[in-house]
């Protein structure tokens, strides 16, 4: 039994800012309450970290970002990795809050070249639904039309000087589809590709991936990059693929038998998890013992 340690694993440096930013800020505000606008990342273990810290997180997936600020009264918001959009920002300044930002750069990215062309045009976005960076980037104009497959278009009428652009955290392989169906019917429309490097390389890595029998992806369930990574193992002709959010969800019937097993991590997803998945794999691969431990190792950093 081989076991692949694929790369890059571990966090982009979007999160790495996010984590260091939410310490630093209970740091800066002591005695002060100070809430998350979300999860921070979607990873579970980073959110239990940072609540060890001392932040309090409002998240309900019914809820948009807007709608949960009202559960914030006091003290210090900040917003997460995923980023808001202008009415959640204002919002939170009307109500006396202190504002931190986590949002990632790639984020912030987007934002500008959606805001700027939203002036003039019409935006097409390729997201999730339901998302916060979706929900971030649609609420910056009205201009900005949310895509989440190729039939979403058909409900798009009357669109003028059209750019197409995407979630950072999106499947190259699905993207793209939506990509040539969009240009299919507006072929003039100007093209940003948004899919962030960390996310690009990480799925450029698993469609790399020859003669493996197994996928394992170590990362949150709610977490999208981690779930994409899983989708391109599945696609690039990987027999089995399996999302883990660390080595307590692994099974022998996973990787009994097996001769080459992968595994990577979603971009959010600790590193100290991975390598405990990594390790436990060559234990098993040497001494053919599935003996789970009793906890996992999830420091943040």
């Amino acid at each position: 039994m081989e076991i692949i340690s694929v790369t890059p694993r571990g966090y982009c440096q979007g999160v790495v800012r996010a984590i260091m930013t939410a310490r630093r800020t209970v740091e800066q505000h002591p005695g002060e309450p100070v809430t998350m606008l979300g999860m921070i990342v979607h990873n579970r273990f980073v959110v239990e970290e940072c609540r060890r810290m001392g932040i309090r997180f409002v998240e309900d997936p019914k809820k948009s970002r807007l709608d949960l600020l009202d559960e914030i009264s006091e003290g210090v918001v900040i917003f997460t990795a995923h980023g808001v959009s202008d009415a959640v920002r204002l919002k939170a300044e009307k109500k006396g809050l202190t504002v931190v930002d986590a949002t990632c750069p790639d984020v912030i990215h987007t934002h500008t070249i959606v805001r700027e062309h939203a002036r003039h045009g019409d935006v097409i976005y390729i997201g999730k639904k339901n998302h916060p960076e979706s929900e971030g980037t649609v609420g910056l104009s009205e201009h900005v039309h949310l895509i989440t497959c190729i039939e979403d278009l058909d409900d798009l009428h009357d669109l003028h000087d059209i750019l197409i652009t995407n979630q950072t955290t999106l499947s190259l392989l699905d993207t793209q589809d939506i990509i040539d169906a969009c240009l299919k019917k507006w072929p003039d429309a100007r093209i940003a590709r948004e899919i962030c490097n960390a996310t690009r390389i990480r799925q450029e890595a698993v469609m790399e991936l020859k003669d493996t029998d197994v996928l394992i992806v170590v990362g949150d369930p709610r977490s999208n990059n981690s779930n994409q990574l899983k989708q391109i193992g599945t696609r690039a002709g990987i027999q089995e693929t399996f999302l883990i959010d660390s080595v307590l969800s692994l099974q022998e019937e996973m990787v009994k038998n097996k001769n080459r097993i992968a595994v990577t991590s979603g971009s959010s997803t600790p590193n100290s998890l991975t390598s405990q998945v990594i390790s436990f794999l060559q234990e098993y691969a040497e001494t053919g013992r599935f003996e789970l431990p009793e906890e996992v190792s999830s420091s943040l950093l």
